[in-house]
């Protein structure tokens, strides 16, 4: 049977989820989920889902979802594209855009789903470097791609991108662009003013700043025309009654999601500082993480250490780039205990 496979498929080394350890004995700081329950109107929304209507397909195209972000997000419904979390979002767009043969492009290190989106369609993949400083090199090397990707803000670094940067570089690209934007609603700015102005396509998720990634939603924001052929790619019913309802109800109560944002930041900023006093090189986030790195003694042990405390950060290694420990911004009280233990480690 393996032999029938696609060549690509067994070459590829495939992607790997952060660890999701089964019982909840950690401090669970690895994979950049919300450390406060979703609003009270999401539970409301799916307890008044359950029921005989399970029996039935869900809206194919969320058109209540779609008209809710809309007005939340001041964007045409028929510009909104939903999906199974952000990531079928981003595997939709790949399949629309990407032949066999072609090429997809990403700064890097970012998020490395984006190879194996590539590797899956059997095309070539690029990365280009950032500057030392996290920015975009220019002018930009690889033009004219069949798909561009750029993480903002970007995962693993947190550092973000301004609208004044990202307008001139998406203008000399010659090729579509997916501004994946999963961490936004953390950030200063957003990009959804390039839709319509640029081939961009704008994706988001509801895991990170609505805490709903265990519903599994996302979008894409892009121009009505190229979602309408993007319609045609994704599975008919891509996401369920549950998701729908909850997705819609958490858009709908923006004060819990600024209320748990700010806190957010303001544990945020409290780690970076906390961090940079125990020596570690910490990149300016916006994002709802931080990452941290060492270059007086290598990083892998701390995380391991920290491990057997019980406390899951994500350890992240770059070809050419070196390691570092991408920390989930968590509660308060998770902080005060991931700090106690890095005291004594380092």
């Amino acid at each position: 049977m393996l032999a029938h496979l696609r060549p690509n498929i067994r070459a590829m080394a495939g992607y790997v989820p952060g660890e999701q350890p089964r019982d909840g004995a950690y401090i669970k700081l690895n994979t950049n989920e919300n450390p406060y329950p979703p609003s009270p109107r999401v539970l409301a929304a799916i307890q008044a889902a359950l029921g005989p209507q399970l029996r039935k397909y869900p809206d194919p195209l969320g058109t209540e979802f779609r008209q809710t972000a809309g007005r939340v997000l001041g964007i045409d419904p028929d510009s909104i594209l939903i999906g199974n979390g952000s990531d079928d979002v981003l595997t939709i767009v790949t399949r629309a855009f990407v032949p066999e043969g072609g090429l997809v492009v990403s700064p890097s290190p970012s998020y490395v789903l984006y190879r194996s989106l590539a590797e899956i369609q059997g095309a070539r993949f690029i990365s280009v470097p950032f500057t030392p400083d996290w920015r975009l090199p220019r002018p930009w090397p690889v033009r004219n791609a069949n798909l561009t990707f750029l993480a903002n803000p970007n995962s693993p670094s947190g550092t973000h991108l301004t609208l004044a940067e990202l307008g001139p570089w998406v203008a000399e690209l010659g090729g579509p662009v997916v501004l994946d934007e999963a961490y936004v609603d953390f950030a200063d700015s957003h990009g959804l003013e390039l839709v319509g102005r640029f081939p961009v396509i704008v994706t988001r998720t509801l895991s990170k700043s609505y805490s709903l990634a265990g519903i599994r939603f996302g979008f894409a924001v892009a121009d009505p025309a190229v979602v309408r052929e993007l319609v045609k790619v994704k599975d008919s019913y891509n996401c369920d009654a549950l998701s729908l309802a909850a997705a819609q109800a958490a858009l709908e109560d923006q004060p819990y999601r600024l209320q748990t944002r700010a806190r957010i930041l303001a544990t945020r900023t409290r780690l970076a500082s906390a961090l940079q006093h125990l020596g570690f090189e910490v990149s300016p986030s916006q994002a709802n993480f931080v990452w941290a790195r060492r270059f007086d003694r290598p990083v892998r042990p701390i995380y391991e250490e920290l491990k057997r405390r019980r406390i899951l950060v994500r350890y992240m290694q770059y070809e050419g780039y070196g390691d570092g420990l991408r920390i989930t911004v968590g509660t308060d009280e998770e902080i005060d205990q991931l700090l106690a233990a890095l005291h004594q480690i380092v």
